[in-house]
């Protein structure tokens, strides 16, 4: 079994393929900044690697191979920066009034770790995520398809955001994939970089690998970038995400799933991991789905890490292609319209 571009989608192409998982956003109407969960109630074995050098996390120290807990109940993303973090108390609150989490002699603990991206300078910096956003989220929590764009914690996602960039709207996507007709990999990632999504000299995405309808084929050269006249100065930034998987995996195989799964980033997003990001990926295992008869773990393993990479990627094509406009900040099918009006 290997990870290939031909091996096929799952049936929603999306986080939720993957079986123990729901996924659920929520973000008031008027403003550009929510939240998105990715709830595990029965607990997925998780791992995490933080690639950015500017990161606003939440119980990744537990999620050390070493460390004593093993499962998580739900990973939160937010934007708010830092005060996106008070969203995961509305999470844990509602996973504790149902009952689920780490047994200890006085009930149970949810445990939620959470990662946050900077989105301040997009809309009012005063109104943040509160535990109500957290618990809001959970009611929204679905095994069905999941909303891509502006959504959730990709709400007020943007890119480009470097001298020289190309400033586009960012925001928040999902893509999943079945190995051998047996193991699913899929990914759900807010895409907030500093660094550019597509190409400055043509407007095409950086997405190798991608499924065709994710990837542009349209130049923006010429009259078509007028579009992005008057870009906004930069703001900051960071790609936030989780990746998951059926097959049963240990701390430590989750903690490689998420180290492997941050190529995906750098295949997307040029350039990543960078000074300004806070790039974190959680990895998670639902252990739903037997392993393969006869199959090498090693081989396995990498297989799985390399399908982790390749759903990230499509993930974030899959943000930006799907995202809104916002005063200041282009969306690429905005760009791509002009384009076409320019080509035609």
């Amino acid at each position: 079994m290997s990870a290939v571009p031909t091996a096929p989608s799952g049936p929603l192409d999306a986080l939720t393929d993957v079986a123990g998982l729901s996924v659920g956003h929520y973000a008031e109407e008027d403003l550009l900044r929510g939240v998105s969960v990715v709830l595990a109630p029965e607990g997925a074995v998780a791992g995490v690697d933080v690639r950015g050098a500017a990161p606003g996390t939440r119980e990744t120290d537990l999620l050390g191979p070493t460390n004593l807990v093993e499962r998580v109940h739900a990973v939160l993303l937010a934007g708010g920066s830092v005060f996106g973090l008070a969203a995961a108390e509305g999470v844990v609150a509602w996973l504790a009034a149902r009952g689920y989490g780490f047994p200890t002699s006085h009930g149970p603990v949810p445990i939620v770790p959470a990662a946050v991206l900077y989105d301040l300078g997009v809309c009012d910096p005063a109104r943040r995520p509160t535990p109500a956003w957290g618990a809001a989220a959970c009611d929204a929590a679905s095994t069905g398809a999941v909303a891509c764009g502006s959504v959730g914690a990709g709400r007020g996602a943007t890119t480009g955001k470097l001298p020289g960039g190309l400033p586009l709207r960012g925001g928040l996507g999902t893509a999943s994939v079945v190995l051998g007709g047996a193991v699913t990999v899929a990914a759900l990632v807010a895409a907030n970089p500093a660094g550019n999504v597509a190409d400055p000299a043509t407007g095409r995405l950086y997405a190798e690998g991608a499924h065709p309808a994710d990837v542009a084929d349209l130049s923006v050269a010429g009259p078509g970038r007028s579009a992005l006249e008057g870009a906004p100065p930069p703001v900051a930034s960071t790609t936030i995400g989780v990746v998951a998987t059926d097959l049963p995996l240990t701390k430590a195989e989750a903690t490689r799933l998420a180290v492997m799964a941050h190529d995906g980033i750098a295949r997307a997003v040029r350039p990543a991991h960078t000074w300004l990001d806070g790039d974190t990926l959680f990895a998670l295992s639902t252990g739903r789905a037997a392993p393969p008869a006869g199959a090498r773990r090693s081989h396995l393993l990498t297989a799985i890490g390399s399908a982790a990479a390749d759903v990230v990627t499509r993930a974030i094509a899959r943000a930006v292609r799907a995202a809104d406009p916002a005063p200041g900040w282009p969306a690429w099918r905005e760009v791509t319209r002009s384009s076409r009006r320019s080509h035609g």
